[in-house]
Order: structure tokens, then C-alpha cells, then sequence
């Protein structure tokens, strides 16, 4: 089928629109550091889950290749985006945080535990005591929360940590997020870190065309949902002469570049092993061209964790973990990575229906490289 502007895509085609652009149809000869641009980052609330997105998409890709990006400090872990924190270049950092500052300056006060409230406390100046203390070495936010409350006796601590992660752009810096290691978060100014500022760029329409390459084609409500911004219709009103636009099956438009990728509804899509938070399932409003409504309540749980799942002709077909003695391991953590003597490490695979005899096969094949991978330690592949 001729794919004009106003076509009704059908949710199959948009499922392969976004496997293609978020490199999950085939692993993919580039760098991490060319992948986490493409992909306008990688949520990293959690430290080591973007070394497992990385390891799904990308061709011979090593943890060290990751852990040496952020020692470089070519790729930092800051908030961003729906003001979750993510992995980016450094490049991306500094253009994206100014885009987003909407976000933090609407949580500022409002937020419902650590907001500043009815705080009569001088922002400006907070921020100015804070980027001192941190750029004269990181700091954790309760190692930052004290300190501040020593120069502004009478606030929350706590308060005065959030409202500089709020109004300074402040990155996690190594060895949190290293692959086989654990610490705290502990956070320095960006421009410090990076030695170069922010940019001063504060329109988002940059921002908005990078995400239709990785994740369209998509509705202002998809973009919406995916920046954590409001009112973006705006933006996309003077985009709108370089976009094209479909629709959806339910009449929605869908904007979209007109050079970006469509595959044919029977592209082949191989099996897939998401990380906690992977961004293919957070970044629309309608996220049924790759989780059912009815999975995603297995996924998404109450208390905000995403939890890892493993893709079947595309679409999230169930949930796998890491467990050794029936309990949790964190892949990338040292119990993970580290050579020691006892229980085998099991990926454990829990489907949300019934799958074939071979599609089980080639998921056990695939969770048996994901283990290699992912540990050293003795492994096993468990069906629940």
C-alpha cells in the first residue's frame, strides 16, 4: 500500500515503525554512544538497565563500552524528560535540560513531598550556594541537603536538596551507574562537569523532531507524554510545514518526518529483551503499538517501577528477572557480575499467554545470551 499524508496507519504498521527507529528489528553496527543519540537517551532511573537496552539493540556490545562513555564523561545521567533521570551524550545534556526547565520549575513548590511550599527562602541564592558546594566535590542529596541547611537555618534539608536538582542542572556522576558496581548518587553541576554551558536554545522544536525519528510517527499527545512538556501544539504548528501527517486507526494525527521510515506490517520482528523503564514502552500516550492495556497493568506497577519484558512479533508478550535463590538480582550489580561459588544464577521468563513450541525456544535461546552476557556466574533459563 502507497503511504501518502492523510493514510490511516494501522497499529501493526506503527508497532514496525517503532521496533525500525528503536533499532529492536535487527542488532545494529554503531557505537553506544551513536545509539543513546539516536534514542534521545534512555531512561535510567535505575543505574544498569540502559547496558541491558544497549546489549538488546546493538551488534558486540560490551558493558565496558557503556561504563567508559560516563568515566569520559562523553554520556551522563541527569534528569530530564518527564523529569526522570536519563542516559545522554553530553552534547544532548547540555541543548536538552534548558528545553525541559518547565518541568522542574513547576515542581519546585508544588511538589507534594519535597517541594519548597510556603519557603520564603531566595532561589536564586540557593542555587548559587549549591553549585559551589558541589562544584567542589559531588554530592549526595542528603550530604547536600545538610550542608545547605547550615547556610539557610530553618528550611528542610531535604526541601533545599529538591529545589537544586530542581534549578540546577546537576549530573549523577561515576561510579554510580558503572556495570558491576554500586554507590550512592551523588551529583555535580552539569556545566562543570561537562566544561562547557547549557545551551540557550529553549524551544523544544529540535527536541520534538529528534523524538518522531526514534519514536514516531506520533500525535502531540504522544509527544507530550514522552517530554513531560504541556501545550506543545504550538510547536508543532510551526513544524508542521516539514512534517507529514497520517492519521490512526482511531483518527488521530499522527505527525511524522516525511523521509522516516515505515516498514510493511510483515517486517519480521525477532525476539526481544526489554530493561526495567525502556523508553519503547514509556513515550506515548497510546502505547498499544507495543503493549496491550491489558499487559500493561502486569508491567506498570502502582508504585512507578517498569518492570523488564520480552517482545514476541513485536508486542510485549510477557516478564522476565534475574533471581538467584528465588530471590532478585539486579543485572549489572556485583552479586550479577562478580565470580562466586554457589546457586546458579536463573533468568526466570513469566508469559502473559500461552506461546508456541518454537517461539519458546527461540526466547530461551535468546535469554541464554542474554545470561551470558548479563553474568558470569553459572546460569539457567526457568519457565514460570
Amino acid at each position: 500500500m502507497e503511504i501518502t499524508a492523510g493514510t490511516t496507519l494501522s497499529t501493526r504498521r506503527l508497532n514496525r515503525a517503532l521496533l525500525e527507529r528503536q533499532l529492536l528489528t535487527r542488532r545494529h553496527p554503531i557505537s553506544a554512544e551513536a545509539a543513546i543519540e539516536h534514542l534521545v537517551g534512555m531512561q535510567a532511573q535505575a543505574p544498569h538497565p540502559p547496558y541491558i537496552g544497549l546489549w538488546t539493540r546493538l551488534a558486540d556490545f560490551a558493558p565496558a563500552r557503556l561504563a567508559d562513555l560516563l568515566t569520559e564523561r562523553r554520556v551522563v545521567r541527569i534528569g530530564l524528560m518527564r523529569g526522570t533521570v536519563h542516559l545522554v551524550t553530553a552534547a544532548d545534556c547540555l541543548a536538552l535540560r534548558p528545553v525541559v526547565q518547565p518541568i522542574y520549575d513547576a515542581n519546585l513548590y508544588r511538589n507534594s513531598q519535597h517541594g519548597l511550599g510556603d519557603s520564603v527562602v531566595d532561589v536564586p541564592q540557593l542555587v548559587a550556594a549549591g553549585r559551589e558546594l558541589m562544584i567542589e566535590r559531588p554530592l549526595t542529596a542528603k550530604a547536600l541537603g545538610l550542608a545547605l541547611a547550615e547556610r539557610f537555618p530553618g528550611e528542610d534539608p531535604a526541601a533545599l536538596a529538591h529545589a537544586l536538582r530542581s534549578q540546577a542542572a546537576l549530573v549523577q556522576v561515576p561510579p554510580r551507574a558503572l556495570w558491576g558496581h554500586s554507590g550512592q548518587s551523588a551529583c555535580t553541576p552539569a556545566d562543570h562537569w561537562l566544561g562547557r554551558p547549557l545551551a540557550t536554545e529553549t524551544t523544544p522544536d529540535a527536541m520534538l523532531l529528534r523524538y518522531l525519528a526514534a519514536f514516531g510517527p506520533a500525535t502531540i499527545a504522544d509527544m507530550q507524554t514522552w517530554s513531560g512538556l504541556g501545550r506543545l501544539r504550538e510547536a508543532v504548528d510551526r513544524l508542521r510545514p516539514h512534517l507529514v501527517v497520517y492519521r490512526d486507526e482511531a483518527g488521530r494525527d499522527l505527525y511524522d518526518l516525511p523521509d522516516a521510515s515505515l516498514p510493511p506490517e510483515d517486517t519480521p520482528a525477532p525476539p526481544r529483551f526489554l530493561p526495567e523503564f525502556d523508553n519503547a514502552l514509556l513515550s506515548h500516550a497510546d502505547r498499544t503499538r507495543i503493549i496491550s492495556d491489558e499487559d500493561r497493568k502486569r508491567v506498570f506497577t502502582i508504585n512507578g517501577i517498569i518492570r523488564p519484558t520480552f517482545l514476541v512479533d513485536g508486542m510485549v508478550a510477557g516478564q522476565w528477572r534475574l533471581t538467584k535463590s528465588g530471590k532478585p538480582v539486579s543485572p549489572g550489580s556485583p552479586s550479577a557480575t562478580t565470580t562466586e561459588s554457589g546457586p546458579p544464577l536463573t533468568l526466570e521468563l513469566t508469559p502473559f499467554r500461552p506461546l508456541t513450541r518454537t517461539t519458546r525456544k527461540s526466547l530461551t535461546e535468546e535469554a541464554t545470551r542474554l545470561l551470558t552476557f548479563t553474568t558470569p556466574h553459572p546460569h539457567e533459563v526457568h519457565w514460570n
